[in-house]
């Protein structure tokens, strides 16, 4: 049974829906998400709860706990040696100064915490450019800027990678991001760069999530995981996600 919508056309799959007050579900409801075996997208609100009380979930409790935070993301690749671009996180007044200290122009300036579709990646070519980043509120997460017009979305369900794609950068925008108008393009994927989204959603617990892969100046980077990913590649290849996702459920596959 699921709470999360996701597998609402799913019909051998019981879909409750997402409601904060738990009293709100029905005492036979109650009783379900409390005896079955595993909640399916539970939710970032439940996740934490069914993890406390050792009830599994798809995704799993991690994949919740990193969504939209790259700042705990760089961290758990720092930590686990992941390849991932030069990155710090400064805070306070004084971040102007350190950052200058530490970083050469142009770089890669970004939102940490509750961006998506390259909404809050900015690149900081200028001094100008860096004190309006800093005129926003909260800390500072710069990276290295790495060279290229393109990069990877693989898909990571349960142990393997399902669907994967090239991003490309239209014109001279850096940003690959399809909803930005990047172009998706299904010419085959080095093995290296499937093998390295599949290690790393296993090393950081990760079961259903985007892995964002660039190759830059001969070395395969992980950019960062997306939770919420979108799903217009799948669209283009034909494929219909809920679908997808519903006999990947009912085959044991995740």
């Amino acid at each position: 049974m699921a709470i999360g919508a996701r597998l609402k056309k799913c019909p051998q799959i019981l879909t409750l829906g997402f409601k904060p007050n738990f009293s709100d579900y029905t005492s036979k409801e109650r009783e379900l998400l409390l005896n079955t075996p595993r909640i399916l997208y539970p939710t970032a609100f439940y996740a934490d709860l069914f993890n406390a009380m050792g009830k599994p979930t798809f995704p799993s409790y991690h994949t919740y706990k990193f969504a939209m935070d790259k700042i705990k993301q760089t961290a758990m690749f720092q930590m686990m040696n992941i390849p991932h671009p030069r990155t710090r996180i400064f805070y306070g007044k004084l971040s102007r100064e350190r950052i200058l200290a530490e970083f050469c122009f142009p770089f890669i300036a970004k939102i940490p915490r509750g961006s998506a579709q390259g909404k809050g990646v900015f690149l900081i070519q200028t001094p100008e450019h860096l004190d309006a980043h800093l005129s926003l509120k909260g800390p500072a997460y710069i990276q290295e800027y790495l060279p290229f017009d393109r990069d990877m979305r693989i898909i990571v369900m349960g142990r393997e990678a399902v669907f994967s794609y090239w991003r490309v950068a239209r014109g001279s925008d850096f940003k690959t991001n399809v909803s930005r108008g990047g172009e998706i393009r299904f010419d085959p994927l080095p093995r290296e760069a499937l093998d390295l989204a599949r290690a790393t959603a296993q090393t950081c617990g990760w079961d259903d999530v985007g892995i964002d892969i660039a190759l830059a100046e001969g070395k395969f980077y992980v950019l960062e995981g997306n939770m919420k990913y979108g799903t217009k590649g799948f669209k283009k290849a034909g494929i219909d996600y809920k679908d997808f996702l519903c006999r990947m459920v009912l085959e044991g596959k995740v």
